[in-house]
Parts: structure tokens; C-alpha cells; sequence
């Protein structure tokens, strides 16, 4: 009976470790702490980008560097031991899989760079360099405690099948509109990936001028390759802002009809 008893307690606390780092429901009684654990986490990852502003961690920068990655792992074993609740499978390779997850792998590239111990060797403070530049990517832990980007988060994954047709036709366009000016000015454009950088530049309405149509034609080729462009570049633009609007509206219902289940139960 005490280790059923133990066995409650270890689950219930899991539970609200989790309701904690996964950000509680309103109607749960961990909501507020839900929302100062994610103003924590935000504040120590803008606290902890301090150090990149500056060539050398001394002092001060190396104990803000270091303190931040202890609470990241800290963060990172806590999810790690909740990886069954936040998918609903109570198996093993929750577990095993959890360190593979895109998130997981972002908490880890946070993390690593300030563990990195290295020699004097010059090879090795060269790293050191890119290692550094790579803590950069924990500030994409932000996402996890960012309401608006859970929002945009949404509305990628509902627009997905839309996004992925209009994605489909650009590069189909760029590969048709390069091969067309390949073949109209060979003297122009060296090789095909010229003229696929080109046509890219003129999709986008970029236009660098290093590379371009100098032919009649090629001219020709390149106004219509910047009038479909923009046509092409604004559809995504324009499907991601209809499900975003409805993203919101939806939130804004939610809320409302939110509150009123509150009034009526009052």
C-alpha cells in the first residue's frame, strides 16, 4: 500500500509538472503558475543572448551563460520526463523517441554550446567561434512559451496543403522560366544554375542586376517573369492572412463563450 501511495504521489506530480512547462488550461487550478513558469523561461532566454552582444565570456557573461544552461537542462529533463503525457502514450519509446522531436532538438542545440570544453589549440578556438554563433538558436525556445507564435504555429498547419500548392508552382516556374532564358540567351547564362538564380531574383522582384536579360526577348521573358512573380509571391501572403484572421476570430469566440460558461456557472 505505501508504494501504491508513492506511486500516486510520483504521478500527480508529473501531472502538474506538466500542466506547469505545457501551459495549463484556464480552468485548471495551475493556469497562473503555468504563466509565470513561460515569463521565466522568456526572460532567461532574452537574459541568456546578453553574452553574444560581447567578443569574450568573463566574469559576469560566463556566469550568465552557464546559469542559463543549467535551468535549459533542467527544462529539457522535465519535458523529457513528461514526453508520455504530452503525447497520451504511456510507452517506453515516448520516451526513447522524445530527444529526436523538433523541439527536443532545438532545447539541445541551446544547450550544448555552453557545455563545449575545449583546448588552447587554434583549430579548436575556431570552433569554439561557430559553436558560439550556434548558441544563438536558443532564442527559438521562445516559441514554446510564445502564445502569438502558437497562434502562427496554427495557422501554417491548417493553411499547409495551400502553402505547399503555391510552393509547388513557384518552383515550378522558376525551373520552366530557366530553362526558357537558358535557351534564349546561352551567351548570357553560363550554366543552368545561372539561369535558376536569375529566375529566382526575377519571381521574388528582387532583381540584383549581377546576372540579366540583355535580348530583346530575354527582356521580354523577364517583365513577365516579374509580373507572374508577384502574383505568385502574394498568394501565400494572402492564404496565410485569411487563416490567421480566422485563427483569431475563433480564439476571440472561444473566449467569449468561455465567459459565459463562467457566468452561467456562477
Amino acid at each position: 500500500m505505501e508504494e501504491s501511495h508513492k506511486e500516486k504521489e510520483l504521478k500527480e506530480l508529473r501531472e502538474k509538472i506538466f500542466r506547469i512547462i505545457e501551459t495549463a488550461d484556464r480552468t485548471q487550478n495551475d493556469y497562473k503558475q503555468s504563466q509565470m513558469y513561460d515569463a521565466f523561461m522568456m526572460i532567461v532566454i532574452i537574459i541568456s543572448l546578453i553574452p553574444l552582444a560581447f567578443k569574450n565570456d568573463t566574469g559576469i557573461l560566463f556566469l550568465i551563460d552557464k546559469t542559463a544552461a543549467v535551468i535549459f537542462i533542467i527544462d529539457y529533463l522535465l519535458r523529457w520526463a513528461t514526453a508520455d503525457l504530452r503525447t497520451g502514450k504511456k510507452s517506453v519509446m515516448t520516451f526513447v523517441t522524445y530527444p529526436f522531436t523538433p523541439m527536443a532538438i532545438i532545447d539541445l542545440l541551446s544547450i550544448l554550446p555552453s557545455l563545449t570544453l575545449v583546448n588552447e589549440s587554434f583549430k579548436a578556438l575556431r570552433m569554439v567561434r561557430m559553436l558560439r554563433a550556434a548558441r544563438a538558436l536558443r532564442v527559438l525556445k521562445g516559441v514554446r512559451h510564445s502564445k502569438n507564435i502558437k497562434i502562427l504555429n496554427r495557422v501554417i498547419q491548417k493553411s499547409k496543403d495551400s502553402l505547399i500548392a503555391v510552393g509547388t508552382l513557384a518552383v515550378g516556374y522558376i525551373l520552366i522560366s530557366a530553362l526558357i532564358i537558358f535557351n534564349v540567351e546561352p551567351e548570357t547564362f553560363d550554366t543552368f544554375f545561372d539561369a535558376v538564380y536569375w529566375a529566382t531574383v526575377s519571381l521574388t522582384t528582387v532583381g540584383y542586376g549581377d546576372i540579366y536579360a540583355v535580348s530583346a526577348v530575354g527582356r521580354t521573358i523577364t517583365m513577365i517573369s516579374s509580373f507572374l512573380g508577384i502574383a505568385i509571391v502574394a498568394l501565400p501572403a494572402g492564404i496565410f492572412t485569411a487563416e490567421y484572421i480566422s485563427e483569431i476570430d475563433k480564439r476571440k469566440q472561444d473566449a467569449e463563450n468561455e465567459e459565459i460558461s463562467r457566468g452561467q456557472s456562477d
